[in-house]
């Protein structure tokens, strides 16, 4: 493949070009496996090329972190020579975070079952406007009060990344049953009509229910960013 600004052969589709510093795809979606990780190179909605990174798992707490850490390196570095926009990724949880942390990308994640075909489909539905606003430039309402203090703020912070929330509003807090120990739990609910969903937050035996705002239309939009929303909240520990 050769650069779309300037011609040079690229090493590899999609390689950003160090000649002309131009961009030649604008995605990047891995699907991590226990033993190798599948990256698919995307511009719009074409399909440059795909790479595989394998490795060998090993035994053993010491060994395999260090496995761990020098596969999702080798991931890392194959993104890093594409400079994405954007990075969906699928599959093994562990690898998938480990190589999250050694990147400065923000991961969506996607269905395990087609994650190509599903960024494609998601990719050609304009509907689903994008927000680029800083996530606490999102946050509003009348209650300015968040339950578990910085955790609560981290799991605000968590949802309203998400490209397509418009706005989080705190809503009141409320006791809910039984103590729990474990700390802040952030949920996402079902969508409801306008595709807006509701968080609900729980520390100890306080909860509050807070409303998102997306770009979703319907539910059935609505409840795909929910479950990025899950998927992202889960990742951060707080489920």
């Amino acid at each position: 493949m050769n650069c779309r600004r300037c011609g040079t052969d690229l090493d590899r589709p999609g390689d950003y070009c160090l000649a002309c510093d131009t961009a030649n795809c604008d995605a990047v979606v891995v699907a991590f496996d226990e033993d190798r990780a599948t990256l698919t190179i995307l511009d719009e909605d074409e399909v440059l090329g795909e790479t595989t990174v394998t490795t060998i798992p090993e035994s053993g707490d010491e060994v395999g972190t260090v496995q761990l850490r020098n596969f999702a390196g080798r991931v890392a570095d194959e993104i890093r020579r594409k400079r994405p926009e954007t990075v969906y990724a699928a599959g093994d949880r562990a690898a998938l975070r480990e190589t999250r942390a050694q990147l400065h990308h923000q991961f969506y994640r996607v269905g395990d079952e087609d994650p190509v075909e599903e960024v494609l489909a998601r990719r050609n539905d304009r509907s689903l406007e994008v927000v680029d606003r800083d996530p606490m430039e999102k946050l509003g309402g009348s209650h300015s009060t968040l339950i578990g203090d910085r955790d609560g703020m981290a799991a605000i912070r968590t949802v309203a990344q998400h490209p397509h929330v418009k706005k989080v509003v705190p809503g009141p807090i409320s006791a809910g049953g039984s103590s729990s120990p474990s700390g802040v739990r952030a949920k996402a609910t079902r969508a409801d009509g306008n595709g807006n969903v509701r968080l609900l937050l729980r520390d100890g035996s306080s909860v509050q229910e807070n409303r998102v705002v997306t770009t979703a239309m319907d539910r059935e939009r609505g409840e795909r960013v929910r479950e990025d929303l899950n998927e992202a909240l889960a990742e951060a520990g707080m489920q």
